[in-house]
């Protein structure tokens, strides 16, 4: 059980309140990590990772909801409320004016990456990888395991050295 207000020890829970208390209460510089987006394939392809946190300028799709399918730039990004803000997809309120539609970082998905911000894309130049696909190494290391195992039932049990409890000890007079 979370006792404490925040707790970084705390690893997981299957109960929801216990999840939502985690994120709520979870300063700023870690709900940071709580905006990440999944990559489009080609840019999973070239950087060789799965997601990446929303930026502004980055360009986005967005997959559910109301609006799906359409695209835009990061306007404005919320750490505080965990949400992400569109340029050019906007409400009309009943008196006229025009407000932001807040999505959920989950709902997009991003297409081109924005490069201005040099630490970031040395992080993500550091974390790339060679395109191999997982599937692949999974099998591969498998059938490793597999081998080892039946190499392993194969070999013969040591004998142990010792008197057993019917024997008796060859005394010398």
């Amino acid at each position: 059980m979370v006792k404490q207000k925040f707790s970084k020890k705390w690893k997981a829970s299957k109960q929801p309140r216990k999840q939502r208390k985690y994120i709520y209460n979870a300063p700023l510089h870690i709900r940071r990590n709580f905006l990440a987006s999944t990559l489009s394939k080609e840019l999973r392809g070239k950087y060789g990772m799965r997601n990446i946190e929303i930026r502004k300028n980055d360009e986005v799709k967005i997959m559910r909801g109301k609006y799906k399918k359409k695209q835009g730039k990061v306007n404005n990004v919320n750490a505080k409320n965990l949400k992400v803000a569109i340029e050019g997809i906007q409400r009309t309120k009943k008196d006229g004016t025009k407000i932001n539609v807040w999505f959920n970082p989950s709902n997009l998905r991003i297409i081109v990456l924005n490069t201005d911000d040099k630490k970031r894309f040395k992080r993500v130049n550091k974390e790339t990888k060679p395109t191999v696909p997982s599937s692949i190494t999974k099998i591969a290391d498998t059938k490793m395991n597999k081998k080892e195992e039946i190499k392993n039932t194969n070999k013969k049990p040591m004998k142990k050295s010792g008197n057993k409890k019917g024997e008796k000890k060859d005394v010398q007079k």
